[in-house]
């Protein structure tokens, strides 16, 4: 049996309202694609969390990243070396540690990281697909941990 391209993970994230497609968050270059998204790994089910080794809690966060070529639909994933950051509003930055995830089709980049109370992170995002030249995104979001 052929797999979707899209992962459980994925799937998830788009029934949450919060696959980066959906919310937009996206930049172009070329004809390369790159999604992101950055969620309270509390709005993953204790399921999918366990089957990618995600932490659970109200304190951590989820990024995800998802590089693809070609028109919608018919666009293909793009492996990458992804890093990404994360600087909180006290100027505290931390480097987190990114992992592809490979299910099918389907490569995501995965990174978690830490808020303490409410807070506001940016995040740099550099993703070097093979063969191609780097692309860069910065992006913010505010968490309320529940």
């Amino acid at each position: 049996m052929r797999r979707s391209p899209f992962s459980l993970l994925t799937g998830l994230l788009l029934a949450l309202g919060l696959a980066p497609a959906v919310a937009q968050n996206l930049v172009q270059s070329g004809e390369i694609t790159l999604h992101y998204n950055a969620v309270p790994s509390t709005s993953l089910t204790p399921d999918v969390a366990r089957r990618y080794g995600i932490t659970r809690s109200a304190n951590r966060i989820l990024v995800n990243i998802a590089l693809r070529q070609g028109v919608p639909g018919a666009d293909l994933a793009v492996p990458a070396q992804v890093t990404v950051a994360a600087t909180n509003l006290n100027g505290q930055r931390m480097d987190l540690r990114v992992r592809e995830v490979r299910e099918g089709e389907a490569i995501y980049y995965l990174a978690e990281a830490r808020v303490v109370g409410r807070d506001t992170l940016r995040f740099e995002v550099v993703a070097r697909p093979e063969g191609g030249e780097p692309i860069r995104v910065e992006f913010r979001q505010d968490f309320f941990p529940e």
